[in-house]
């Protein structure tokens, strides 16, 4: 059997991450009307959202989906791991984990945001009447911030995937070696993960499909405990 990466689920989490950094407009302020950042909203992002529809919606209990899969081929969707809800507990714990330890980083972004976004309203409601001179001045001052602002986003941009691959590698190796037991139990040659190729399948019996029986599962043989949060 082909070793089973966490890769899809990893890059899901990262992307989560990524959304919750605010993303700014890359035009340089003009000397009359500073370029305005992109609107962002610094909400804590949810691995739930990443997860696609369901295969198939009439699957049956966890408990059954592996039972006449010997020899047989099963898939698996590693992005359900992130669920919050449903996905794999340790999963779902690391990714918060990451995600608290950001948030300040995140939030003085955001307060930065808020400040150059009242500096160009300022020199919007005031570039008819100023001087020139003092007009310039404030457009300066914007770009400045507006640098600052960039250089922090990315920063944490950097500063996030590599704390999450810190955090996921463990996890991966462990879900692997689970995975694998998971499937010489019950008899499965192999397991495709469909996470990057899930348009291929046009479908799929839910006794082919044991996402949900392998997160149930693991997180049976595992449970999270509170230093699983932090890695």
């Amino acid at each position: 059997m082909r070793q089973f990466r966490l890769m899809s689920a990893a890059i899901v989490l990262a992307a989560l991450v990524m959304t919750a950094l605010p993303t700014f407009a890359q035009t340089r302020p003009a000397a009359g009307a500073p370029a305005r950042p992109a609107a962002t909203t610094a909400a804590t992002p949810s691995p739930a959202a990443a997860r696609p529809p369901a295969t198939n919606t009439g699957q049956p209990a966890v408990t059954t989906a592996g039972a006449n899969l010997a020899g047989k081929v099963a898939i698996i969707d590693s992005r359900a791991f992130g669920d919050e809800k449903e996905g794999i507990t340790r999963v779902v714990n690391a990714f918060k984990s990451v995600s608290t330890q950001f948030k300040p980083m995140g939030d003085d972004i955001e307060n930065m945001k808020k400040r150059y976004e009242a500096l160009v309203e300022d020199i919007r409601k005031t570039q008819q009447v100023a001087a020139p001179a003092a007009t310039q001045q404030k457009v300066e001052q914007a770009e400045q911030m507006k640098k600052d602002i960039d250089r922090k986003a990315e920063d944490l941009q950097n500063a996030g995937q590599k704390r999450l691959a810190e955090v996921l590698g463990p996890l991966q190796e462990d879900v692997f070696t689970t995975m694998q037991a998971f499937a010489q139990q019950r008899g499965i040659s192999v397991i495709i993960d469909v996470s990057r190729m899930a348009e291929a399948f046009v479908y799929v019996g839910p006794s082919v499909d044991v996402t949900r029986e392998f997160i149930a599962e693991y997180n049976r043989l595992k449970p999270a405990t509170a230093s699983a949060a932090r890695p």
